[in-house]
């Protein structure tokens, strides 16, 4: 019985059916991200070129850029990539009530980074730093969003991963509509995050506006009603939907997917703090 066990052990680092002995799903990742990687040299050299040679005129980034905001985001991302290594890890024991947990995690860290900055960039184009009004903003605006359509892309892949987890048996209660429901369930996710977005960052412009009075509150309540309506009614739905009546078809043979996730999601932090090293920290020294 012990052999039998051991022969069935999963191997999650090596592959002997493959030429290499890497899984072919993270040969790919690895392939994909070592591409991106050369992708992201090119913007962050293309930034740091015009600002090492400003042209005349130029604005001074001091007079936009809040580093207690960005550090708090970059905190908040690299608390995520914990979250992530803990998700691949709870996958390869096959505790999927844990894998569910750290997935939701990481999407919530994921989106406070993301409404982070969308706050950032609505405040510089309020101060007049926009994509168009120097090299400093095309370079800044096209290193920076890209990085954030990075870990957009991610946290969508998260939501996706974390619906998937519920995926159903063949032949068990509700397989056959799973399809349906499982999209369902994403664009539920989906909709939540952005009207729970929306709702914190209107919070945010009361408050920074008006203070903690009651004048905040009340233009909160005119203009982030109905998106906080919208956000309790799908984060309901999202429990609802997420109520399992049948055993999952997700375990530790799904481990390869999530890790080759985790990579992904490793890296978009690793250039994140290149470029919070580059961008934003070399201009105070």
């Amino acid at each position: 019985m012990s052999n039998h066990a051991a022969t069935a052990a999963i191997d999650h680092h090596h592959d002997h059916t493959t030429t290499t002995g890497i899984p072919n799903k993270k040969l790919f990742m690895w392939a994909f991200l070592a591409s991106d990687c050369m992708f992201f040299g090119a913007l962050i050299a293309t930034h740091l070129i015009y600002r090492l040679h400003p042209v005349p005129g130029s604005q001074e980034p001091q007079t936009f850029f809040s580093i207690e905001l960005t550090s708090f985001s970059t905190f908040i991302l690299l608390m995520s990539s914990l979250l992530m290594a803990l998700a691949v890890n709870a996958c390869q024991k096959g505790n999927v009530p844990a894998v569910r947990r750290m997935l939701l995690g990481t999407i919530f860290f994921g989106c406070i980074f993301l409404a982070c900055q969308v706050y950032e960039f609505t405040h510089f184009v309020h101060l007049g730093l926009t994509l168009s009004s120097s090299m400093l903003g095309s370079t800044f605006y096209v290193l920076t969003g890209t990085h954030g359509c990075h870990v957009a892309i991610g946290v969508l892949w998260l939501v996706m991963m974390y619906v998937r987890t519920y995926k159903p048996h063949d032949g068990a209660k509700g397989s056959k509509r799973w399809p349906f429901s499982s999209l369902l369930h994403v664009l539920m996710i989906v909709t939540a995050i952005v009207f729970t977005t929306w709702t914190v960052l209107d919070a945010t412009h009361a408050i920074l506006e008006h203070g903690f009075t009651g004048e905040a509150f009340g233009a909160y309540l005119g203009h982030g009603l109905i998106p906080l309506i919208a956000a309790a009614v799908t984060l309901v739905g999202c429990r609802l939907m997420a109520r399992s009546a049948s055993k999952e078809n997700f375990g530790e043979a799904n481990a390869i997917d999530v890790e080759s996730m985790g990579l992904y999601w490793h890296f978009v932090d690793v250039v994140w703090i290149v470029i919070f090293t580059v961008v934003y920290l070399l201009e105070y020294l």
